[in-house]
């Protein structure tokens, strides 16, 4: 792990740092010292490890929880080149934008491509900032992630034992249907009524197909993107519950 740049503010100090090629930023409280919890940060399509909403996120969690909290690019996002293995993808969705058709479909094959980059490069990310004395070994893991960072992320709390919880959403079932029944971490999954990417029915089989025993659907009317903002204040609560009871 190289550290690149520090910045401090409010009580938060910010760090980028890179991890191979794949770069990074981690935010904790200013002087933090000894074990802390983690929580990984998966942003969505055409977001980066430093969009608003990520940052802000971060900073929430840090300043009410006293957390570390982690996000990377995801490979073709922020400053990375786009992979070469994205191509095919990106040129039907030109096709289908320009046709005016739905491009959820797409963009759930794309994601599978995505997961099978990006997982390894999350666990290298893991390895290294459990690594620093203000994180610690034993910290416990949780990852939030909805659309891309749900394509990521459920494959990704399928595969990686150290992730003790997770909020995920805004995907469906197709791709995803495998990894999804292999999660048994707690899950809190965010579904918007009206999403015009990803149907209704497949967000909900999605849900329906987590293996674990403890799982909440939160639904919501509205797109894609109408989240509503006290959603960040309850999965503030689920990773508290269960990184820091």
């Amino acid at each position: 792990m190289r550290f690149s740049a520090e910045t401090t503010s409010d009580g938060v100090t910010e760090r980028m740092f890179a991890v191979g090629d794949v770069p990074g930023a981690v935010w904790a409280p200013a002087g933090a010292a000894g074990p802390r919890p983690l929580v990984l940060l998966g942003h969505g399509g055409g977001g980066h490890k430093t969009a608003p909403a990520i940052t802000a996120r971060a900073r929430r969690y840090v300043t009410a929880n006293g957390f570390a909290v982690a996000a990377i690019d995801a490979p073709g996002w922020g400053g990375r080149p786009v992979p070469a293995e994205y191509e095919p993808f990106n040129a039907e969705i030109e096709e289908l934008t320009a046709a005016g058709k739905p491009l959820g479909e797409v963009f759930a094959r794309r994601g599978v491509v995505a997961a099978a980059l990006a997982i390894p490069e999350w666990q290298a990310a893991i390895d290294a900032l459990t690594g620093l004395d203000w994180i610690g070994a034993g910290a416990p893991v949780g990852y939030w992630g909805v659309s891309l960072g749900s394509a990521i992320g459920v494959p990704l709390v399928a595969a990686e034992p150290r992730i003790r919880a997770a909020v995920l959403g805004l995907m469906g079932l197709e791709t995803l249907a495998e990894p999804a029944a292999r999660i048994t971490v707690p899950v809190e999954f965010v579904l918007q009524w009206d999403d015009e990417i990803v149907p209704r029915d497949s967000g909900l089989a999605l849900f329906d197909a987590i293996g674990s025993a403890e799982k909440t659907l939160h639904a919501n009317p509205g797109g894609h993107m109408d989240v509503p903002v006290f959603e960040v204040e309850s999965s503030q609560r689920f990773f508290t519950r269960h990184l820091a009871p």
